[in-house]
């Protein structure tokens, strides 16, 4: 069977041969009994464990351990916080609803979570998210075959990503952006105060997942008025003219029609064809270079993957931002 101690101070998920406690107590809950321990259930566990990291000895040695560093272990010395122990005790939550097969309510609870993280600008822990819930839908999907688990299977996040990519090359060419390949892609965006201290990103995402080696910051150079566009036009002129920067093999823009004027403009000047799209903020819709709106469900794989690399983008713009802005006032 499966217990989880939901009574213990930091709650435990382990296999047990017996109930090892009184049932009418309530220390504990058990899931099962599985016929097969050393197949089915263990599997079962190590999916859960890769989206959901838990404590899987009852008593826990105070200092860190191996499982840890391999992202599977929460271990004591992490539970310093208020915060961190509460986000533990919804890590158990979640796995709980998923051995109850409450998947989707998992996966409502962690989207409201994600656009909330996104809406105050914590995009690291939104992706974090987003990948648990990539995860969930492909284990939980009716072509998941469940006896690979993300550890038989260490392939499952190039999986998911070419799944990404694969969406993503689909729905540009049937909306006349004609690309053979996203191994490549740059996004840029734009941040300032009042056209102060204005900073423009690049990041490069390589295969879908991001590739920091790559990144570029801007510093907007004889501008003190916010002209987005103008910014905009300025950054990518600057870009292309390092063409020891290989090219990408898809430009997006953080933005909608006025920031896909000035890329568009910026690179027709050096006569530079790269095919290009922005994402407008307010419905999250795909602008193609002729301004063709596409829009995608929430859900959609490829929009997923155009809003992770987006909110990099601003996510690096606006840190670069905020420590000019920082330096400027402490002058």
């Amino acid at each position: 069977m499966i217990r989880i101690t939901i009574k213990d101070k930091f709650p435990k998920v382990l296999i047990a041969r017996r109930r090892d406690d009184n049932p009418s107590a309530g220390d504990s809950i058990y899931f099962g009994p599985f016929p097969n321990a050393a197949g089915a259930l263990r599997s079962v566990l190590k999916t859960i464990r890769r989206i959901f990291p838990y404590q899987s000895v009852p008593n826990h040695a105070k200092r860190i351990c191996l499982y840890y560093h391999l992202g599977l272990c929460p271990c004591p010395p992490m539970f310093d916080s208020e915060e961190l122990r509460k986000e533990y005790k919804k890590t158990i939550r979640h796995i709980i609803n998923f051995l109850q097969g409450n998947t989707k309510k998992i996966i409502k609870d962690l989207k409201k979570e994600r656009d909330l993280l996104s809406w105050i600008e914590k995009f690291e822990k939104a992706n974090l998210l987003q990948n648990k819930i990539n995860a969930i839908e492909l284990i939980t999907g009716p072509f998941y075959n469940r006896g690979l688990d993300l550890n038989i299977n260490p392939n499952l996040t190039d999986d998911l990503r070419e799944k990404e990519i694969n969406d993503l090359i689909n729905i540009l060419n049937n909306n006349n952006v004609p690309v053979k390949s996203l191994e490549k892609i740059e996004c840029f965006d734009i941040s300032n105060t009042s056209g102060t201290n204005a900073t423009g990103s690049m990041v490069t995402f390589t295969n879908g997942e991001k590739n920091s080696s790559f990144y570029r910051k801007f510093r907007i150079r004889e501008m003190n008025t916010p002209n987005d566009f103008a910014m905009m036009e300025q950054v990518l002129q600057r870009r292309m003219k390092h063409n020891e920067w290989p090219y990408p093999d898809l430009i997006i823009i953080d933005g909608g029609k006025g920031q896909i004027s000035s890329a568009k403009k910026a690179l027709e000047q050096i006569r530079v064809k790269i095919p290009l799209i922005g994402l407008a903020k307010r419905e999250e819709t795909i602008i193609t270079s002729d301004f063709r709106k596409i829009r995608l469900p929430k859900d959609s794989s490829a929009l997923l993957l155009v809003m992770k690399i987006r909110d990099e983008a601003h996510r690096f713009a606006i840190t670069y931002h905020r420590k000019l802005r920082s330096k400027s006032f402490l002058r």
